[in-house]
This record gives C-alpha cells, structure tokens and sequence, in this order.
C-alpha cells in the first residue's frame, strides 16, 4: 500500500466510511488539531521525564486516537467499532491531577510557561488541548458529538497545566508568577 493517494490533491479528504470533505472543513480541523496535540504529546513523552509521567502521556496518546476517529467519522449512520471514551476516562484524568496536585504548593498567580523545555513542552501541549477543545466545540453546531469527548479534552488541558507545574518542581525549577505591571 502506498502512502500517497492522490486524491486529495485538490483540497478533498476522505472520512471514515469514504465520504468526501473539503480539507478546509470544521471538522477536519477539529480533528487535525487533537493530531496536533497527540504529536507534541510525543514530544514531550521524549523528554527525560518520570516513567510514571510517560506510561501516562501514553495512555492519553491512545485517546486522543480515539476522538480522532470518532471526530473522522460521520454520524449519519458510519457505526464505528472502537471503544469510546468514556466517564472512567475522565476520572483517571482528574485522579492523576489530584494526586500530583496534592504534593503541590498552592497557586497564588497565574504562572508564566518555561523554565525547563520540558515545562515548555507541556505547556505547549496544554494550549494547544485548549485550542482542540474549541474546536470540538465548533464542530458541535454542525453536528452532535458525545459529551464525554467534550469533557475529556477539557479535563485533558487541566491535567496538562498541573504535569507542568508538577514537572517544575521535579526538574528542581522556579515557577516564574505573572504579577501585572501598574
């Protein structure tokens, strides 16, 4: 099988199930952007990191090739046979954020990304789950995407925003706080 098709060399794609979209089309960008963030996922999974960290971003990386799937395929009918996202999804998220919260210093500011490339990385990661959200959500006023998807990427950018904070302080490195001019 070769890699190229050329058949979307005139700004066409195919969905699952071989129905044509405009490359331009929200939903192509819904899921292209959750790409996006499952590559700078990689990127940050590379990073001399935690195992624990690592073993995690992995299990993320699955789902969100998952919600591209389900993004890259139609609801008019095109039963995709994968499993779903699901609630128990959402729940590892929010227990990996309480766990790495509770060994945390409590926010008093907002803080600037860096300090470490790794904290650049994840907090790349996180805007860019943020702008994968949106998306998502634009492509719900054409068509219906399940809630838990929705919930997912939203707790996805939170879990993303403490692996940063928390890589931090493993990396032995100063958060540097927002304080605003006067």
């Amino acid at each position: 099988m070769k890699i190229y098709t050329k058949t979307g060399d005139k700004g066409e794609t195919s969905l699952y199930g071989g129905k044509r979209v405009s490359k331009l089309s929200v939903r192509i960008e819904a899921y292209g952007t959750i790409d996006e963030l499952n590559s700078f996922i990689g990127l940050l999974k590379g990073q001399s990191i935690a195992d624990d960290h690592k073993a995690f971003l992995f299990t993320i990386q699955n789902k969100l090739f998952t919600i591209g799937a389900i993004m890259a395929t139609p609801s008019n009918g095109n039963k995709l046979k994968i499993e779903r996202i699901a609630e128990s999804d959402i729940e590892a998220l929010e227990k990996e954020i309480d766990k790495m919260d509770s060994t945390l210093e409590q926010m008093t500011h907002f803080i600037l990304p860096g300090g470490h490339k790794s904290v650049s990385y994840c907090h790349v990661c996180r805007s860019v789950c943020r702008r994968a959200e949106r998306r998502a959500y634009e492509l719900t006023t054409e068509e219906s995407l399940d809630d838990v998807v929705l919930k997912y990427l939203n707790r996805l950018s939170d879990y993303l925003f403490v692996l940063a904070r928390k890589l931090t302080k493993e990396l032995n490195v100063e958060e540097t706080k927002w304080t605003p001019n006067k």
